[in-house]
């Protein structure tokens, strides 16, 4: 048990949690290897939002995938999503936020399932720390308990150059009057629920505020890959149409997942 039972409560009370547990050293030397890698070997790549980078060529030219993709596997975070979700699993998107020091842009304050092609509507994230994150630096910003109602607040479109997303909340029904820091050292995860309203304040410290994120749904959801070619097209979202799904553990319960779909547009070698 990765998770206590006080933290999986905590979790479904609070909308997310900072675990106990720590990512080990030799799992956080591989990350920051990994994200140093990219910076060296791709500088066309804006840092601040790299989407899916377990993808080869999902970001025009990144194709060393595999280490991202070993990252999703780690056997104590796909325990812990397991015990929040339940033990059928895939993973379904990743994204490295790299809020560089002096210039990490800001991420408005939304709720994940806005933006995802998810039927019904489940997921979760796993935020890892490869820099101490705090509210100097941008640290993930969150407001406990929005995600109980289970639905989604009215959002608007605003495509800011300075932001790493483009739909941002707007909805007089919320009060951000009580929305969290959550400080996290490097090394150690966080874990949110889709309907949770969250963000991070741009970086204009000294200090680097590196993220790494991975997205899991159980498989009692459908990933509707025509749906999400639709909110591209009327959203500008990121084009998650041909979004190969990488399968964790357990079956597809819904029976409606495309594990095929994709992997042609973006080849990956057979597990």
């Amino acid at each position: 048990m990765v998770l206590s039972v006080e933290e999986i409560e905590r979790y479904h009370e609070r909308g997310y949690i900072v675990p106990k547990f720590r990512l080990p050293q030799s799992w956080l030397d591989r990350l920051r290897a990994a994200q140093d890698a990219l910076k060296a070997e791709h500088p066309h790549v804006g840092l601040d939002f790299v989407p899916s980078p377990h993808i080869p060529n999902y970001v025009p030219g990144v194709v060393e995938y595999e280490e991202w993709l070993a990252f999703a596997k780690i056997p104590e975070v796909v325990d812990a999503v397991s015990q929040l979700i339940g033990h059928d699993l895939l993973m379904w998107g990743s994204a490295l936020f790299g809020k560089p020091a002096f210039e990490g842009k800001e991420t408005p304050m939304h709720q994940d399932g806005e933006y995802w092609p998810i039927k019904p509507l489940a997921s979760v994230t796993v935020w890892i720390a490869l820099d101490d994150s705090t509210p100097e630096n941008g640290c993930l910003r969150v407001l406990p308990g929005s995600h109980r109602t289970k639905s989604l607040f009215t959002h608007e479109r605003d495509d800011r150059e300075d932001w790493t997303l483009n739909q941002t909340l707007n909805d007089s029904r919320l009060d951000l009057g009580n929305v969290e820091n959550v400080t996290l050292e490097a090394g150690q995860i966080s874990i949110h629920d889709v309907y949770l309203v969250h963000g991070s304040r741009a970086n204009n410290s000294p200090n680097a505020r590196s993220g790494m994120t991975y997205r899991y749904m159980p498989t009692t959801s459908f990933f509707d890959h025509d749906w999400a070619g639709e909110m591209t097209r009327t959203m500008g979202t990121t084009d998650m149409s041909q979004r190969p799904l990488i399968h964790i553990r357990g079956e597809d319960k819904c029976g409606l997942n495309d594990f095929r779909r994709g992997h042609e547009v973006f080849p990956m070698k057979a597990e």
